[in-house]
């Protein structure tokens, strides 16, 4: 397995990180990207020692209390689309970003928020994807300070799996991972790559897919089952990230099948989502197709397989039509994997690309109960007028 670039064991934010990958080459006494495994950069001083008691992650930058008798038995967790909060140097959101997030702050707040970051956060390298006079390709960036706006929202874990990760190369990528580990974010996506964090003494594995190189390949399915299968050996819980599907107004259909953009495999993922429960995945978090699509249970499983834009700031994603809805994802689970409750709570980008919350209407929630009711009439999510997301009857 490839390795995170940082020590094996890490105390970030009041949670812990195990790289299963490091852990497994910490066995053997090898170095990874020329950092000592047990230690972070030079000397001989272990990077963290492991506590007795795992501390209680911090939600919104406030730390919460820990209970000492017993264990927790399910968890809370937030996710959300597409994440891009500027295309630099000239397309920045008011205030250089400050309060980007400030909308949808409260409904993010859970054990454990997470997003997919779709650019890069990296000054220019020289070594955009778009070459001049080149046509339908798009390459955004932010600054690698924003990571404190995601930072300051609620966000701790980031899903880097997906096509605008390395719009500014490998250079580029590197600068992202760097901006992340700066400010405490965590991030997942990179081939055979397993997040693993504790919350609240549960071990949640986080692991991201796509249909592009250097990533867990959706297409390959005996590849994705076998990392799926070591992320539960690992981890009580397994949350799949995954950037699936055709983009734009016109698919926000789930059919079966392969859906193929511009010439790009872009995966079935109906099949795909099933794939990964079967193998031991817990709950499935779609996003790619810039418009929210359906949702529906697998054996007891939700697969949400898009969430839609949540962020475009500056001049970025499309603020146009059904293109401009999302939604934050809130889910319960219980430490054995079984659904406990979750909800859908709608949201859209403002004239500036912002996520606003969109409590007055719900477009969003709308949208998600129509499109669940057409593509999936038997498995379908049942969404209720409040939000809530319960299994078909």
């Amino acid at each position: 397995m490839n390795s995170h670039p940082r020590s094996d064991r890490q105390r970030r934010s009041g949670r812990i990180v195990l790289n299963v990958a490091l852990v497994a080459a910490a066995a053997a006494g090898a170095g990874v990207g020329g950092v000592a495994l047990a230690h972070r950069g030079s000397g001989d001083e272990p990077a963290w020692t492991a506590p007795t008691t795992a501390p209680a992650v911090a939600v919104s930058g406030v730390p919460a209390e820990r209970t000492e008798s017993a264990e927790v038995p399910s968890i809370t967790l937030s996710a959300t689309g597409d994440i891009m909060m500027s295309s630099a140097p000239n397309g920045l959101p008011p205030r250089n970003g400050a309060g980007f997030f400030d909308s949808v702050r409260k409904g993010l707040a859970s054990d454990l928020v997470m997003g997919n970051l779709e650019q890069p956060l990296t000054d220019d390298t020289g070594a955009s994807k778009c070459g001049a006079g080149s046509t339908n390709c798009y390459a955004f960036r932010s600054p690698p300070s924003y990571a404190k706006h995601l930072v300051e929202g609620g966000f701790q874990l980031l899903n880097l799996a997906n096509n605008h990760a390395k719009d500014f190369g490998d250079a580029g990528h590197g600068n992202t991972i760097k901006a992340l580990d700066g400010a405490g974010l965590e991030y997942t996506g990179e081939q055979d790559q397993i997040t693993v964090v504790e919350v609240k003494g549960v071990k949640v594995a986080v692991v991201g897919f796509s249909p592009y190189a250097g990533t867990n390949n959706l297409n390959d399915p005996a590849h994705s089952r076998s990392v799926i299968k070591q992320a539960k050996e690992k981890a009580d819980l397994v949350v799949v990230q995954v950037h699936m599907g055709g983009e734009g107004d016109t698919k926000n259909h789930v059919k079966p099948g392969n859906e193929i953009y511009f010439g790009e495999n872009r995966g079935d993922p109906i099949k795909f989502s099933h794939a990964v429960i079967d193998a031991g995945a817990d709950v499935v978090i779609g996003h790619g197709p810039h418009v929210l699509r359906g949702m529906e249970f697998y054996k007891g499983k939700l697969i949400a397989y898009s969430l839609g834009n949540f962020a475009g700031g500056g001049r970025t994603l499309s603020k146009d039509g059904i293109k401009k809805y999302g939604g934050i994802l809130r889910v319960t689970l219980a430490k054995d994997g079984t659904y406990v409750s979750g909800k859908f709570l709608s949201t859209y980008l403002n004239g500036n690309g912002l996520p606003t919350r969109d409590t007055a209407d719900e477009r969003g929630r709308e949208l998600v109960g129509s499109l669940t009711k057409a593509d999936f009439p038997e498995t379908g999510a049942t969404i209720g007028d409040d939000g809530t997301i319960k299994p078909a009857a």
